[in-house]
């Protein structure tokens, strides 16, 4: 069964915006999303999020503009563990299962479904193929995420990258309503 979500956050850390239109089959997710901010600088974004089964990433296209440029970049991940950047291998990167797009609280969504983290005690560690935005470059990324408590709507779960710290809130489909100092989600009227 397919089922199809948009989702629309308030990116407070990039002063803009999030939509993402996702659809979940089984344990794949397909999203394309878009985004605006104004911080680092004003910028818009486009991406294209495939995963396979169990939710590990295959592949993320973003497509990213500023008054002066324009990148693109579509990351790939052979399903083994190997991860390539436009056609270039991207060791630093290699052992992760997921992207993380910087800005994007719908990239937390798949090593939390993948462990249901959204619903039971826990903590993993994962290695992130980090990509920052608006100059898309890949990086490492060490994350744990941990799950604290449920709430009315969902639950909290605790994450953490290096020096930062943060609770997200969870919706039941283990996807994210608020990721303090970064994003809240919008509901439709």
């Amino acid at each position: 069964m397919t089922t199809s979500r948009a989702l629309t956050w308030n990116v407070t850390a990039a002063h803009g915006y999030e939509t993402a239109w996702v659809d979940c089959e089984g344990g794949t997710l397909r999203a394309r999303g878009r985004a605006v901010g104004t911080t680092p600088a004003p910028y818009w974004i486009s991406y294209e999020l495939e995963t396979g089964e169990d939710r590990v990433t295959r592949r993320l296209r973003v497509i990213a503009e500023t008054s002066d440029h324009t990148r693109s970049l579509d990351l790939r991940h052979d399903g083994n563990g190997t991860w390539t950047a436009d056609g270039a291998p991207v060791p630093q990167v290699d052992g992760a299962l997921d992207c993380d797009l910087a800005l994007c609280p719908l990239t937390n969504t798949m090593p939390v479904l993948r462990h249901g983290l959204h619903r039971s005690g826990g903590t993993r560690s994962f290695l992130m193929a980090w990509v920052s935005v608006p100059d898309l470059a890949v990086r490492p990324s060490p994350q744990t995420y941990t799950y604290l408590a449920p709430t009315d709507g969902g639950s909290r779960v605790g994450f953490a990258s290096g020096d930062f710290r943060s609770e997200l809130e969870f919706d039941t489909e283990g996807f994210v309503v608020d990721y303090p100092g970064l994003a809240t989600r919008l509901t439709p009227r």
